[in-house]
């Protein structure tokens, strides 16, 4: 075989394999995760023609303009990944980042694993924003207990679900979370307890149970649930806000509920957006894609943006999209504070290092 003829047959062989790698680029997800700015929810606004925030039982008040909470649009996750071409797009968009995705996810971790932790921190932060906003303004929460999730084929499957609240077992009232495992600790396994809920504001009922055995303690009773305290209004609050995870709305919704439970218009008529997660005791801590959100919230028309103090190096690091004023914030009194003063066109803290 002459030489001529083997280069030949060794450049058409290269060809065809470098033909099917990037076929396999392409037609295969890489292990890579896309954050983008996502939309944003005006939170004294409407989402699906319902309030995102519902009050009733109780004085409130006409809002106007926008108090935007901000979201990060992220393609790939712990099971699948991005196509070639988003990653090009992804890495040529300066307000686009490609990551690993083990820099975001542990081996082993799947989507329905991130899908139940989003769903309980954005209940979570539902029931602290309640809490905080209150306590801001100086008027009485409630601490409720609630069953924070059902074991799948356990003794209270069917009967009880997430978010429901435990008023009493066998007619002892419960006020703590310790309360279940006290009032748990008389019934004998095989028994029957009356576990009166309480499931929405018309909804009030019991449920009987059969309970089995404790599998980790024979000698117990099992209904196989878990339980938390959570925080809720002694009025009719709701927040309702489908497709959205994650515990970073805090801030925003505490603001809104502070703006429909005080007369005036907080944000002046204006569009304010921001993010922030939040304790019940007003605390505003940091949050991730600060960059898309800030870029996102610019796009919807914000002109004022609430940042976490803590995330101000991000800030900074990025830049702050043009037409747009970020204030810097550590508590709810001082969001509060930073939108009053931007309001009255005076200035606001800015981010520092």
């Amino acid at each position: 075989m002459s030489l001529a003829l083997r280069r030949s047959i060794w450049l058409g062989a290269a060809g065809v394999l470098g033909g099917a790698l990037l076929v396999i680029g392409v037609l295969m997800p890489l292990p890579f995760v896309e954050l983008a700015p996502g939309p944003t929810f005006n939170v004294i606004g409407e989402a699906d023609g319902k309030p995102i925030i519902d009050i009733s039982g109780t004085a409130s008040y006409p809002t106007a303009g926008n108090l935007d909470m901000t979201t990060v649009n992220e393609r790939g996750g712990p099971e699948t990944g991005i196509y070639l071409g988003r990653v090009v797009v992804g890495w040529a968009d300066p307000h686009t980042r490609i990551l690993p995705r083990e820099a975001f996810y542990p081996d082993q971790t799947t989507q329905s694993d991130v899908a139940a932790q989003n769903s309980r921190q954005f209940s979570d932060s539902t029931s602290d924003s309640v809490a905080a906003a209150l306590n801001y303004l100086k008027r009485p929460v409630d601490t409720v207990v609630v069953v924070s999730s059902v074991l799948d084929r356990a003794p209270a499957d069917g009967h009880l679900e997430p978010g429901d609240q435990i008023l009493a077992i066998d007619g002892t009232a419960i006020t703590t979370s310790a309360g279940v495992g006290v009032a748990m600790k008389v019934v004998k396994p095989g028994a029957t307890v009356k576990v009166k809920v309480k499931r929405s504001d018309t909804d009030t009922h019991d449920e009987s149970i059969v309970t089995v055995a404790n599998p980790k303690d024979a000698t117990r009773a099992f209904l196989g649930i878990e339980v938390g305290e959570t925080f809720r209004a002694p009025f009719h609050l709701e927040i309702t806000l489908g497709g959205v995870g994650g515990p970073s709305a805090g801030m925003m919704l505490s603001m809104g509920i502070i703006d429909k439970l005080t007369p005036g218009e907080l944000n002046g008529g204006g569009f304010v957006a921001g993010t922030g997660t939040i304790t019940p005791d007003g605390a505003v801590g940091p949050i991730g894609g600060i960059e898309q959100k800030m870029v996102g919230a610019r796009n919807a028309g914000a002109t004022l943006f609430l940042a976490p103090a803590s995330n101000c190096a991000d800030v900074l690091d990025n830049g702050i999209p043009d037409g747009l004023t970020v204030a810097s914030v550590s508590t709810l009194a001082e969001a509060v504070t930073a939108v009053e003063a931007y309001t009255a066109h005076t200035p606001v803290p800015p981010c520092t290092r």
